[in-house]
């Protein structure tokens, strides 16, 4: 995409986003390099002297300044209710944590000869983060003599019930699709009724779907982090439940923007599920450095 764009040929260029920079500063650059070639010099220059050298961040600050134009959701629609974020840590159960730590130790194991080799295979490494996510989740994802539901999954069921009996409805948003078939269960169990957005979901399903939840009395709505992220419109919710964090805090927020946006008349709950001492708090670790950068560079504050 970013080699077709920058293929067109025209007198004045815009770059138009709500999230100009997820991960890096490199994706920042990358904007300019449409909007104004050479103005930030070349990617490997550009590395070099900001990316590699925090005494620089400030000219840095300096020199996109003039060419950003920001408006915040705030500023733009004053009418919106309040968006009210909660961080709910969850404790491992023993035969939970017990499962972990022997996960955990494997994939040291793992990790410590893979880097005695010559080259690091990255998708190795995730694959091994992936899988301590998952136990984090619930540890049916990956052993199928696990019986019952994960201290996660009985904490997100405890918001759901909470939810219908004031007559709320929700959205679920999980970066795991696994997830969403193990919770697809427990509701079934506890009678409470929902509708499933995957990738594999149709565009006119997907417009269906939407469109039913919008207006009748569905509970929940589960729906895959990718697949669901943007483009809809999901206003008759008032509750929106991380079931796991995302490796960027922007692809989050987009999800809880289905909800919070023009036409929502009541405050916004927003519930993010975390497992105490596991990778998840590393990640929200994670999203908190990524938020920073944003925040100096986007929001200059």
């Amino acid at each position: 995409t970013t080699k077709a764009i920058k293929k067109i040929n025209a007198k004045s260029k815009f770059g138009l986003t709500g999230t100009p920079m997820e991960n890096n500063l490199v994706e920042l650059w990358s904007i300019f390099d449409f909007v104004m070639p050479g103005y930030l010099y070349s990617k490997h220059r550009f590395e070099k002297i900001f990316v590699n050298n925090d005494k620089n961040l400030e000219l840095l600050k300096q020199m996109i300044k003039p060419f950003i134009l920001r408006r915040t959701k705030q500023e733009v629609l004053e009418e919106l209710p309040d968006k009210i974020e909660n961080n709910i840590k969850i404790a491992f159960n023993k035969e939970e944590e017990n499962l972990y730590i022997a996960n955990l130790s494997q994939i040291n194991s793992e990790l410590k000869t893979a880097l005695d080799v010559e080259r690091i295979d990255k998708i190795q490494i995730l694959a091994m983060m992936t899988r301590l996510r998952q136990i984090c989740c619930d540890a049916r994802i990956l052993y199928n003599e696990i019986i019952g539901p994960s201290s996660k999954m009985k904490a997100c069921l405890d918001i759901i019930k909470k939810a219908k009996e004031n007559n709320q409805k929700v959205l679920l948003f999980s970066s795991f699709t696994s997830s969403l078939d193990l919770l697809e269960k427990e509701l079934r169990k506890e009678d409470i009724s929902y509708y499933v957005l995957t990738g594999a979901t149709n565009k006119i399903k997907r417009h269906q779907l939407v469109n039913a939840f919008q207006n009748d009395n569905t509970d929940v709505f589960l729906i895959s982090l990718k697949a669901g992220g943007t483009g809809l419109n999901l206003t008759a919710a008032s509750i929106v439940i991380h079931f796991d964090p995302w490796w960027n805090m922007s692809a989050q927020n987009q999800a809880t923007d289905r909800a919070y946006r023009i036409g929502q008349t009541n405050n916004v709950q927003v519930y993010k599920l975390i497992m105490k001492n596991s990778i998840e708090e590393k990640i929200q670790e994670l999203q908190a450095q990524k938020q920073d950068l944003s925040n100096i560079f986007i929001e200059n504050n």
